[in-house]
């Protein structure tokens, strides 16, 4: 009880336990201490479920009519910053959903006495390259106490074959985020890396971010953290990153298309993916 800083992770998962669990423990073994799951889809099954409850850390949320209810009262709806991703489909529906889960984490991340909160994807890992010893926490103990958020840019793997089956060990190759990158070299070889494709990664580049609990944080979409009293002061790292297992497998994306109900069409794509 006394190890600090305590480190709370929260994400929304519709995962096996094949991959929750690998996630789970690669995490606690860097310093993180508590969890918050939002589960719905396979993760919500009770055969999943009842080992996920029986970790210590661990609490789950499943994505109940209450739930949805509390949710839909929130003052998320009134305000502008996420108003954009209202009432679409698929990824934007999920980003929204996403920001509430956050919110509702932030609340129970002060209430279980947390320092940081942090939120990932159960296909993200979070490399603390650049602290003195492997581990998350020693990163976030040397952070100044001025600092209320830090930014973790992603790398984003390139994937070599078609027949992984566990990312976390059988991809080792990533892209690398241009803030880790020489401008130079980024920017003189821009055409080449991105053949065709102008953002260079098949999905986010603007990495994720750890937030200091404090008094009026809220969520500002999935990626980063805001305060509604003051601009929180934030730091870029140079050397650790979100290590991003992009649709490392094509159920990957045929999945996440199916749950959204899209057809393998340009116009479906460009309304169901941001």
């Amino acid at each position: 009880t006394a190890i600090t800083p305590k480190i709370c992770i929260t994400g929304s998962t519709s995962a096996s336990l094949h991959q929750i669990l690998p996630w789970l423990y690669y995490h606690k073994v860097i310093g993180v201490s508590h969890f918050i799951l939002f589960v719905e889809g396979d993760a919500a099954k009770p055969a999943v479920t009842s080992v996920l409850e029986s970790i210590r850390g661990v609490k789950i949320i499943y994505r109940t009519k209450e739930l949805k209810e509390q949710q839909d009262r929130s003052r998320i709806w009134n305000e502008t910053w996420l108003s954009g991703f209202f009432y679409k489909p698929c990824n934007y529906e999920l980003f929204v959903k996403q920001s509430l889960n956050m919110e509702m984490a932030i609340v129970m991340a002060r209430e279980a006495g947390m320092d940081w909160i942090i939120h990932l994807d159960t296909d993200e890992l979070i490399h603390p390259a650049g602290a003195r010893e492997y581990s998350l926490r020693r990163l976030l103990l040397d952070v100044p106490d001025n600092v209320d958020m830090v930014i973790f840019p992603n790398y984003e793997s390139s994937v070599e074959r078609d027949d992984i089956k566990d990312p976390f060990t059988e991809v080792s190759m990533f892209k690398k985020n241009y803030d880790h990158l020489p401008k130079d070299t980024y920017f003189g070889l821009y055409k080449e890396a991105t053949r065709g494709n102008p953002n260079y990664f098949l999905t986010y580049g603007n990495g994720k971010s750890a937030a200091r609990v404090q008094e009026h944080i809220r969520p500002n979409g999935a990626h980063r953290w805001h305060n509604y009293m003051k601009s929180p002061n934030e730091i870029k790292l140079e050397e650790a990153a979100i290590l991003h297992y992009t649709y490392t497998k094509f159920s990957d994306l045929t999945s996440r298309r199916d749950r959204c109900g899209c057809k393998p069409t340009k116009e479906d794509v460009k309304r169901c993916f941001i």
